[in-house]
């Protein structure tokens, strides 16, 4: 265990018919004018955005709305957003959405706060700047995976070079999230399942890490899991549950706040870095992405943090231990994939429908390997070599 600190500043109002509080919320937090950013027509169509628009108008919070965020949300769109904010004098953010509409809005926050400055710089590999401000943001979360909700991170996609990068700020933690699991009830099952495998991924990363965690924290972060894993496998079978959603949703919040990391170096990450390479050359699902080389990563590294490796597989997976700590670790990482597979989600890159060449595969693995100045990781330190071998591995 190492110290650490531990900031959570964002009101969570959970529960049924939530999403009618945006406009007091806000109000509360300081809005006087607010940009309404959402995604695509499901939340127009679904009557949620006028609900939300509703809300504002009794509490007395004037609205412009911006709609049109695509998964790995762009940064045409991100800049299309910071000049009407700018432009119509907003002072406070409402991400109507999931990960995707959350982390443009954080963007857009960073930009329209400081529009003297490129917002790029904040997310080019270069780490051109840090953040100085950032307009405060709302939540109405439609979907339960990224935990941006209540996360310091943000990552966008210049889809003009098909980098995906991310910015960490405590200044972009949004000031409340309304998470009304019923708005989760119509999601494709896919889109659900994707959503699952992202939350279990911001606590695997946590997890497997160089430094030992607390005891506590590994008993929290082994039950969160263990509680997304069934209750995706109930959302598979009955995705009109809403105590599962609600399992899930609350999960999400919790797994990306930092609570499953504490007292640890704060994990590892390199497959959310492996991940993002393909999601901007090729616009995967983050979640089935993730999925997909989490095992070839996991064979690769294993040797070099096989004590976190075999607690993952006793605490989380439920494997009996094996003859030796290899054999063990080697069968929480197979569990792990039939899980996946038992949900519908891929475990290598043919099964999640990409088929990059080798060329393809050197300029995802150098980009990425550039993010952390050459390599990547904690438990074990990934160059562009390594990197390409996991890709390879994945096919």
């Amino acid at each position: 265990m190492i110290n650490f600190e531990y900031y959570t500043p964002t009101k969570i109002v959970f529960g049924r018919g939530t999403e009618s509080r945006t406009g007091e919320l806000a109000k509360a937090f300081g809005a006087h004018k607010a940009l309404i950013h959402y995604g695509g027509k499901s939340a127009v169509a679904s009557g949620l955005i006028e609900r939300v628009k509703a809300s504002l108008d009794t509490a007395g919070v004037a609205h412009v709305e911006l709609g049109g965020v695509v998964p790995n949300p762009h940064l045409g769109k991100v800049r299309e957003g910071i000049a009407l904010a700018l432009r119509e004098g907003v002072d406070f953010i409402i991400a109507v959405g999931g990960g995707s509409v959350i982390d443009s809005s954080k963007a857009i926050g960073y930009g329209a706060a400081e529009p003297e400055h490129d917002v790029w710089e904040l997310y080019d590999d270069a780490g051109t700047r840090k953040p100085a401000k950032c307009l405060p943001i709302g939540v109405v979360l439609t979907i339960a995976a990224a935990g941006s909700e209540m996360s310091s991170s943000s990552v966008i996609t210049d889809e003009k070079t098909g980098l995906k990068r991310s910015c960490k700020s405590d200044l972009s933690r949004p000031r409340f999230a309304v998470t009304n699991p019923e708005l989760t009830l119509t999601l494709p099952d896919w889109q659900t399942q994707s959503g699952c495998a992202d939350v279990l991924m911001h606590t695997m990363e946590r997890w497997f890490n160089a430094s030992g965690t607390l005891e506590l924290t590994d008993a929290i972060a082994a039950g969160l899991m263990k509680t997304v894993m069934k209750n995706a496998r109930i959302l598979r079978d009955h995705p009109d549950c809403y105590e599962a959603r609600a399992e899930v949703m609350w999960a999400s919040s919790l797994s990306h706040n930092g609570l499953t990391g504490c007292g640890s170096d704060g994990g590892d990450w390199s497959v959310h870095k492996i991940e993002h390479e393909l999601g901007g050359m090729f616009d995967v699902t983050h979640g089935a992405g993730l999925a997909a080389v989490w095992g070839s990563w996991a064979r690769y590294v294993m040797g070099a943090c096989l004590p976190r490796f075999v607690s993952f597989a006793v605490q989380v997976m439920g494997v009996a231990p094996r003859e030796n700590d290899e054999a063990t670790a080697l069968a929480g990482i197979e569990a792990m994939e039939a899980y996946y597979r038992s949900v519908g989600m891929p475990t290598n890159l043919r099964e999640l429908g990409v088929q990059p060449t080798d060329a393809q595969i050197a300029r995802m693995a150098a980009s990425a390997a550039s993010v952390g100045g050459g390599r990547i990781g904690v438990v074990k330190k990934l160059a562009a070599a390594d990197i390409e071998a996991i890709y390879r591995a994945a096919l």
